[in-house]
């Protein structure tokens, strides 16, 4: 099964930036679609970014992130930049065959990590 392990996460002031990274054990494919969802406190869990043979972005965080990966690492980034605390939520690395939006395509997730951002 694939593990998959979030770091990065933390505290920073709106407009201020932050880098998580995801590392991916076991088995992997680097065909998979790999990124990231965010659930904030009494919100649903929310998609923010993904990639595969092309990287997809949430409305609400267009121009601001960018997903990047290293196969050869296992390992997907999410760089965060003039982030606001709208942002503030948990991040969930996630894996899966095929690109997705929700959360029902999804076959891997990491535990996440904190994000927030005050303002």
């Amino acid at each position: 099964q694939v593990q998959l392990v979030e770091s990065g996460g933390g505290l920073v002031q709106a407009g201020g930036s932050l880098r998580l990274s995801c590392a991916a054990s076991g088995r992997t494919d680097s065909d998979y679609a790999m990124g990231w969802f965010r659930q904030a406190p009494g919100k649903e869990r929310e998609f923010v970014a993904r990639i595969r043979l092309n990287t997809y972005y949430a409305d609400s965080v267009k121009g601001r992130f960018t997903i990047s990966r290293n196969n050869a690492k296992n390992t997907v980034y999410l760089r965060m930049n003039s982030l606001k605390p709208e942002d503030t939520a948990v991040y969930y690395c996630a894996a899966g065959p095929i690109g997705f939006a929700t959360t029902r395509d999804v076959a891997y997730w990491g535990q996440g990590t904190q994000v927030t951002v005050s303002p």
